[in-house]
């Protein structure tokens, strides 16, 4: 019961960076906010460990221990599997949802967000495609029910208006991004914890995506938007290094040490359901009937795909 508490509540913490804190930085660049969101757990971490050490020099904590050997076991599969979550779970698809919250002035921040958990979709399909396990027939149907579900989300029962103008459709291709990018980290997830601890799992998780964000920033020669940060702005950043981002993944990668990555979607739920009732309450944003007729699709879609186990093994 407990592993899936804990992923509820990491669920619920996102829930509320997605509709209070993130959108708050809507003026900063993307690529500078999903750095300083990843490097400042980093250097929290790292700082703890070094007191640590510093202050028990004679005898070094077993747990520390264990979170060191597991990094340094790791084979170049498990690195990969490390870039994989990193590169996709932390950049990609930070930077998709982050960009996604920040038109909060122009649309229900519910549209991406039910969009990103059609996350499972895109994990089976890939675990099909990259590790050779095919999903059941019904798997098919469902999953045509979902991607209908997010039409209705997208635009209720009007035609598409393809234009770059439309935020709610920018927002959803940004939502099925993320989706893509954070389903297949889930399924790579549950592999990359075989050999490390939570603790190991979510320093990695961080740190190498920093490092991939910092390389992005500075290919870009964007680096200089890191410090045209405000104190405020540095003070939320904060706030979400201890809360909704290092404690968040802390506890989802505790929890998802002891469930099914499948089941673990489910859990996750309550991650955009957080968001709708925040954006009505917070915002005044409610979504239309058409939409809440999608969303109900989409979970109740998602629900029957998770109930065939996704793939685990790498």
């Amino acid at each position: 019961m407990w592993p899936a508490l804990l992923i509820i509540i990491a669920a619920i913490l996102w829930g509320i960076d997605g509709s209070v804190l993130t959108p708050s930085l809507y003026s900063l660049l993307v690529k500078a906010v999903v750095f300083l969101e990843h490097i400042i757990p980093t250097i929290i971490m790292l700082g703890i460990v070094i007191i640590i050490i510093i202050f028990n020099r004679s005898k070094i904590p077993i747990w520390l221990k264990k979170d060191i050997s597991g990094i340094k076991k790791l084979t170049l599969k498990n690195w990969f599997v490390v870039g994989w979550i990193a590169l996709f779970g932390g950049m990609i698809g930070t930077m998709a949802i982050t960009k996604a919250l920040f038109y909060v002035g122009f649309i229900p921040l519910s549209v991406p967000i039910l969009i990103q958990k059609l996350q499972p979709v895109f994990g089976i399909l890939l675990a099909y495609f990259v590790l050779k396990e095919k999903p059941k027939k019904n798997f098919y149907i469902w999953a045509i029910i979902a991607l209908l579900g997010s039409y209705l989300v997208t635009f209720g029962f009007n035609k598409p208006i393809i234009s770059l103008e439309n935020k709610a459709m920018i927002a959803a291709i940004l939502g099925l991004v993320a989706a893509f990018a954070w389903g297949s980290s889930t399924v790579f997830s549950k592999a990359a914890l075989n050999k490390l601890t939570y603790r190991a799992a979510t320093f990695l998780r961080f740190s190498v995506t920093a490092l991939f964000v910092f390389i992005l920033l500075a290919s870009t020669n964007s680096v200089g938007a890191i410090f045209s940060i405000s104190l405020k702005q540095f003070m939320i950043l904060l706030l979400i290094a201890f809360t909704t981002g290092g404690t968040a993944i802390f506890l989802y990668y505790k929890g998802l040490q002891h469930v099914k990555a499948s089941q673990s979607i489910i859990y996750e739920l309550a991650f955009p359901v957080t968001v709708i009732i925040l954006d009505f309450v917070l915002h005044g944003k409610i979504m239309s009937i058409p939409q809440f007729i999608g969303a109900a699709i989409i979970i109740f879609a998602i629900i029957k795909i998770t109930k065939e186990p996704i793939p685990e093994k790498i």
